[in-house]
C-alpha cells in the first residue's frame, strides 16, 4: 500500500471500515440463517415429492474442461507501480482466471504467475474515452480540463481495459484490431463465466444466500435486479458491503484529494481497491463462520423436517390461507392495472434476441459439423475425424466461434418497461441466457461424440462414415430443438417473475408490509425455522402474476417464428438407450488411435495442454513486442544471457518501432494461428505445436520443411557465434545440422564445409548469402493452420522457426539459458521469496489476490 493511500486510510478510517462491515454482515447473516432452514425444508420437501420438469433429450457433460487452456498468447500490460508497458504471456485455464506470466517460458517451467485476476463483476472496455468517462464519474466533481496527461497512456489503438466500480483496474493492448476482438471475447467469455460465480448444483446453499441478499436489501427499500450479485459468495458479500460503505468513504475523502485532476482520480482508485481488499477479507472469513454454523445445525433441522414433513405442510398451507385472504385482492388489483398490460410487451422483447440466439447456436453447430462431414469425404480416413472431433469437442467453450451466438442476445432492450419496472440494467438476462447457450451447445457436441463413438465400431468404409455423421447429425438437432426450446420458456418465466416481482413487492408494501407482523402467531415454534412470514407473502404475491405469465408464454409458443415447443408436446424417456450411454467413461479423442501412452512428467503435460482458441498472429514475422526474443536453452543453465536490445516497454519505444514498421513493411498479410499447426505425437494424442517465429519466449528448433505442408523436425541447428541473422538473409537457406544430431530421412548432408560470414560481421537486410551447405533457417515458417504432421520418432516432430530480425542468435550450448530481464531492463525488483499462500503472487507490480 502506498504512502498516499496510508495516509488517507489511517488506523482510525480501518477501524470505522471493520465496524461498517461488521454490522452490514451480521444483518445478512441473520437473513442467511433464516433462509437457510426455509431452503432446507424445500429441497428435502423437492426430494420427496418430486413433481420434475421435462426431461431433457440431450447428454449433459459432467466435466467439459479437464486439462484444456481456454486460450493463451502475448499482450502489453500496463503496470502502474512504474508506469511502464511490460510484453506479458496470459493463460486463460479451464477455470476461467486470467493468469499473467513474465513470458511463455516461464510458464513452461511453471513458474508463479506474475498477476492472477478473478474478472467476476469487470466490464470489458475497447476505448480509452469509455473507461475515462466511468472514471470520471466514479469521483464526481473531479474532472480533468481538455489537454491535460489522462490516467495512463495507450501505446496502440487497440486497448483493453478491465474495468471494477469498487476492485483495481486493468489496462492491456494489442497491436491489431483482429486481436483486440479475440481477446475482448476471450475476457468477455471469462467475466461471463466468473459472474456465474454461485454453484447451482447446491440446492440448499445457492438459494438460501440468493434469497438473503435478496431481503437483506428489500429491507433497504431497495427493490430490482442487481448488477453485482457476481462471483462467488464472498464477492457477492463484499459487493454488497461496498455499495453502502463507498458512498460514505467518497465523501469523507474525496475533498482531501490532492493534486491534479487525474492524479487524484488515480488515488481515489487506489483507495477503493486497498478498502475493496479489507472487506473482502473480512467478509470472507465471517461468512465462512455463518456457513459452519448453519452446517452444524443441519443434521438436526432435517431430521426434524423428515419426521414432521406433513405438520410443517399443513401449517405452511394455513398460514398461506391466511396471507392470500388479505393480500390476493390488492396484489390482483395491482396486477391488473400495472403490470398485465406490459407482460406481452417484456415477453416479445425478451423473446427476439433469445431466439436468434438459440437459433445461431443450431446453425454454428450444424455449420461445424456439415463442414466436418465434407472434408472427411474429401481427405477420407478415420485419422481426420478423430482430429477433427478433438477440435469439434470443445466448440461449445470457444469464445470466438460462439461469440456469434452471444452477439445476438446484446440486441436485449427493455426500452421504457426498463425504468418503469426499476431493471438498472439488462446484463443480468443477457449473461443469462448466454450461459444457456453454452451450456445447449456443449450438450448437443456431446450427445453427437457419443452416438458417433459408438456407430465407429460398425462402419465400413468412408461411404458409411459420412452417412451415419448425417444422420446422427439430424438426430441430435431434433432433440436440441427440444431442449432448447424448454430452456428458453423457462428462462422467459424466470425473466418476467425478476422483472415484474419486485415491482409488484414494491407497490404493496406501503399497505402490506406492515401488517404481516400480525400472522407470526399462525406459525408454531417448533416450525419457525422452516416457514416465514416474509417468504409465504411474497409466494402469494408470485402466485397473483404467475397465471398470466404462463398465459402469455403459452401463447407465444405458438408463434413459429419463436421456434417453441406448445407445453402439450412432451418427450419423456424417448431414447433410454442414450441415457446410459451418458453414464459410460468420457471419451478422448485424442487417445483414440493412440498406444497406452506411457506416464509424462507434470512439466510436460503442461506444456502439451490442449488449447480450445488458437492465438492469432502478424504475417510481418514478429510483433513489436517481441524483439528482443529469447532462444530456449538447457533448464539448468547458469546465468542469462543479456541481448542488445530489450523489448519496448515505454510508449515512446513502441511508437518509434511501431514507425519503423510501418514505413519498412510492404504490406499486411493475412493473419494466421499463432500456434501453428495440430501434431500428431507417437503415442496418438493431439497436441497444439507452437511456431518458434510467432511467440519470441519459444525454442528454435530449426528443421527443413519438405512434403508441401508437412514440417519435421531435426535438432537445432545453430548458426555461426556471434553472427547476426537479419531478415530477408536466410530466405533459401536450409537449417544447418549439428555434428551427432539425427538427421531426417530425405536431408542430404554435404561433407563440404560451409561458406559462413565472418563471425561478427553483420550482414544487411536483403543480401543474399550463398552457402554450400544448409544455412541459418528462414526468417519466417510459413506453416498454414490446416498443415499435418506425419507419425514418426519424437526427433521428426517440430517446426520451423525464424530467428528475431537483427537479434542475436546464442548457439543453444549446455552452459546457457534463456534471457530473463534484469532488474535494470524492467524497473521491477525481482526476488527470491517464500511460497505466498493460496491465491496471492508477490512480483513487482504488487501482490496481486485472486478473489
Amino acid at each position: 500500500m502506498g504512502d498516499v493511500v496510508s495516509t488517507h486510510l489511517d488506523e482510525g478510517r480501518r477501524q470505522h471500515i471493520a465496524e461498517r462491515t461488521g454490522k452490514v454482515l451480521g444483518e445478512f447473516c441473520r437473513c442467511y440463517k433464516e433462509q437457510f432452514g426455509v431452503a432446507l425444508f424445500n429441497s428435502v420437501r423437492y426430494e420427496i415429492e418430486g413433481n420434475g420438469g421435462p426431461q431433457a433429450q440431450l447428454l449433459h457433460r459432467k466435466v467439459p474442461l479437464e486439462d484444456h487452456v481456454i486460450y493463451s498468447g502475448n499482450l502489453f500490460h500496463y503496470i502502474e507501480e512504474n508506469k511502464k508497458w511490460r510484453n506479458r504471456f496470459c493463460v486463460v485455464p479451464h477455470n476461467y482466471g486470467l493468469v499473467l506470466y513474465e513470458n511463455k517460458l516461464a510458464y513452461e517451467r511453471d513458474l508463479p504467475p506474475r498477476v492472477l485476476i478473478n474478472s467476476a463483476g469487470y466490464k470489458i472496455l475497447t476505448s480509452v474515452d469509455q473507461y475515462l468517462e466511468l472514471v470520471n464519474s466514479s469521483l464526481p466533481g473531479v474532472t480533468p480540463k481538455l489537454g491535460q496527461t489522462p490516467i495512463f497512456k495507450c501505446p496502440t489503438d487497440f486497448p483493453l481495459i478491465l474495468w471494477h466500480p469498487y476492485a483495481r483496474h486493468y489496462y492491456f493492448c494489442v497491436m491489431t484490431g483482429k486481436e483486440q476482438e479475440k481477446w475482448r471475447a476471450v475476457f468477455q467469455d471469462c467475466v461471463r463465466h466468473c459472474n456465474n460465480g454461485i454453484s447451482e448444483q447446491s440446492k440448499v446453499e445457492a438459494p438460501a444466500f440468493t434469497d438473503a441478499v435478496r431481503m437483506y436489501r428489500q429491507s433497504k427499500e431497495q427493490y430490482g435486479t442487481w448488477d453485482m450479485l457476481c462471483g462467488n459468495e464472498t464477492q457477492v458479500l463484499s459487493n454488497l458491503v461496498m455499495e453502502e460503505l463507498l458512498p460514505e468513504l467518497r465523501n469523507a475523502i474525496g475533498p482531501r484529494l490532492k493534486g491534479k485532476a487525474q492524479e487524484r482520480q488515480r488515488t481515489w482508485i487506489q483507495i477503493s481497491d486497498a478498502v475493496y481488499r479489507m472487506v473482502y477479507e473480512q467478509t470472507n472469513a465471517q461468512y465462512d463462520a455463518a456457513m459452519a454454523k448453519c452446517e452444524q445445525e443441519r443434521p438436526q433441522m432435517e431430521s426434524t423436517i423428515r419426521t414432521d414433513m406433513d405438520q410443517i405442510i399443513t401449517s405452511k398451507e394455513h398460514l398461506a390461507s391466511k396471507i392470500r385472504a388479505f393480500v390476493l385482492p390488492k396484489a390482483e388489483v395491482c396486477v391488473r392495472n400495472h403490470v398485465q398490460p406490459y407482460i406481452s410487451s417484456i415477453l416479445e422483447a425478451l423473446m427476439t434476441p433469445t431466439s436468434q440466439g438459440f437459433a445461431e447456436v443450431r446453425e454454428v453447430f450444424f455449420k461445424e459439423v456439415t463442414d466436418m462431414n465434407m472434408n472427411i469425404v474429401n481427405e477420407g480416413g478415420l485419422e481426420k475425424l478423430v482430429e477433427y472431433m478433438e477440435k469439434l469437442s470443445h466448440l461449445a467453450f470457444h469464445p470466438v466461434k460462439m461469440q456469434s451466438c452471444y452477439e445476438k442476445m446484446e440486441q436485449l432492450k427493455l426500452e421504457g418497461l426498463q425504468q418503469r419496472f426499476d431493471v438498472t440494467s439488462t446484463s443480468v438476462f443477457k449473461q443469462r441466457a448466454q450461459i444457456h447457450m453454452r451450456q445447449q451447445m456443449d450438450d448437443a457436441v456431446h450427445t453427437f461424440e457419443t452416438l458417433l463413438h459408438q456407430e465407429l465400431g460398425k462402419l465400413q468404409g468412408k461411404d458409411d462414415l459420412c452417412k451415419s455423421i448425417q444422420r446422427i447429425l439430424e438426430r441430435v438437432l431434433k432433440k436440441y430443438d427440444y431442449d432448447s426450446s424448454t430452456v428458453r420458456k423457462k428462462f422467459f418465466r424466470e425473466a418476467l417473475l425478476q422483472i415484474t416481482i419486485p415491482f409488484l413487492l414494491k407497490k404493496l408494501a406501503p399497505t402490506c408490509k406492515g401488517e404481516l407482523a400480525k400472522f407470526q402467531e399462525l406459525i408454531f415454534e417448533d416450525f419457525a425455522s422452516f416457514i416465514l412470514v416474509e417468504n409465504t407473502y411474497e409466494e402469494v404475491v408470485l402466485q397473483s402474476v404467475m397465471k398470466d405469465i404462463m398465459q402469455a408464454v403459452k401463447e407465444a409458443a405458438v408463434q413459429r417464428k419463436h421456434n417453441l415447443y406448445r407445453d402439450s408436446v412432451v418427450m419423456h424417456n424417448s431414447d433410454p438407450n442414450l441415457h446410459l450411454l451418458g453414464e459410460s467413461i468420457p471419451i478422448d479423442w485424442g487417445d483414440e488411435q493412440s498406444a497406452q501412452p506411457e506416464a509424462e512428467p507434470h512439466g510436460d503435460r503442461r506444456r502439451r495442454a490442449k488449447q480450445v482458441v488458437s492465438v492469432i498472429q502478424d504475417d510481418e514475422g514478429v510483433l513489436p513486442y517481441a524483439v528482443g526474443a529469447e532462444a530456449l536453452l538447457q533448464p539448468g543453465s547458469p546465468q542469462p544471457p543479456e541481448l542488445e536490445e530489450p523489448a519496448p516497454d515505454g510508449v515512446e519505444e513502441i511508437r518509434k518501432v511501431l514507425a519503423k514498421e510501418s514505413h519498412g513493411g510492404a504490406g499486411e498479410v493475412e493473419e494466421r494461428l499463432r500456434n501453428g499447426t495440430d501434431a500428431k505425437r507417437e503415442s496418438g494424442a493431439t497436441e497444439e505445436v507452437v511456431v518458434a517465429a510467432s511467440v519470441p519466449e519459444d525454442v528454435p528448433s530449426q528443421g527443413p520443411a519438405s512434403d508441401g505442408d508437412r514440417v519435421h523436425r531435426a535438432t537445432a541447428a545453430s548458426p555461426a557465434p556471434a553472427a547476426e541473422v537479419v531478415s530477408g538473409a536466410g530466405d533459401a537457406a536450409a537449417a544447418s545440422v549439428v555434428p551427432g544430431a539425427e538427421v531426417p530421412s530425405g536431408v542430404e548432408v554435404q561433407p563440404v564445409a560451409p561458406a559462413s560470414p565472418v563471425p561478427g560481421a553483420d550482414i544487411p537486410s536483403g543480401a543474399s548469402v550463398q552457402h554450400t551447405m544448409p544455412a541459418s533457417p528462414k526468417t519466417r515458417a510459413d506453416v498454414p493452420p490446416e498443415a499435418k504432421l506425419p507419425h514418426g520418432t519424437p526427433a521428426s516432430l517440430g517446426t520451423q522457426a525464424s530467428p528475431v530480425p537483427k537479434a542475436k542468435t546464442p548457439s543453444p550450448s549446455i552452459g546457457s539459458v534463456c534471457h530473463q530481464p534484469s532488474d535494470k531492463e524492467t524497473g521491477e525488483e525481482v526476488a527470491v521469496t517464500p511460497p505466498q499462500p493460496p491465491g496471492t503472487t508477490e512480483s513487482g507490480e504488487g501482490v496481486q489476490t485472486e478473489f
